[in-house]
């Protein structure tokens, strides 16, 4: 048996494990169940493995085809939307590692995909943009990414799509609360 099957077949049975539950009790009473804490039922740790899942799944569309790294693909696809930004800004939006996004732009602009210009208003900084290539592969990659995305919410209803985009919203506006709260408790 080749080695990817078996690594496949282990992560189907994490991934069943981890989504296992049947949903009749909330993520912090199957976190505590019999007053043991189950890491699997943890509701941040499972948020932290479907997006590991996710990303790395859908990374094979713009990995396979256009040689592109899951933070260089945030990258592209943050200044694909807002056109232009600083470095910092594209890590505040994709909550990614400062020295990850300075890697992957470093990579990007050697490659062709990404320019610098000074900021008009503060020397200190850069802001980045996509050269005509980068927009030529956001563009390819962006309706490949929507099919993807689609293909994996199929599992869902259309009630349970908006069920589930209502519950991610207020749960990331609490967690940007909490965010909040805890950088001014240092003040």
């Amino acid at each position: 048996m080749c080695e990817e099957t078996v690594e496949n077949r282990q992560e189907d049975a994490r991934g069943q494990e981890i989504a296992g539950r049947d949903g009749s009790e909330s993520a912090g009473e199957a976190a505590a169940e019999d007053g043991v804490f189950r890491l699997e039922a943890f509701l941040p740790y499972r948020f932290a493995v479907l997006a590991a899942t996710v990303s790395r799944a859908l990374s094979t569309i713009y990995r396979d085809r256009f040689g592109l790294t899951i933070p260089e693909w945030r990258v592209i696809a943050n200044l694909g939307r807002h056109r232009s930004l600083a470095a910092n800004r594209i890590t505040e939006l994709g909550a990614m590692d400062k020295a990850k996004v300075s890697r992957a732009v470093a990579r990007l602009v050697d490659a062709g995909l990404v320019a610098r210009a000074p900021d008009g208003h503060d020397n200190r900084l850069v802001i980045l943009s996509l050269t005509e290539e980068g927009e030529r592969v956001h563009h390819e990659i962006g309706p490949l990414a929507l099919a993807w995305e689609q293909d994996l919410a199929s599992v869902l209803d259309a009630e349970e799509r908006v069920v589930l985009d209502r519950a991610l919203t207020k749960l990331t506006e609490r967690a940007f609360q909490f965010r909040r709260e805890s950088d001014t408790d240092g003040d």
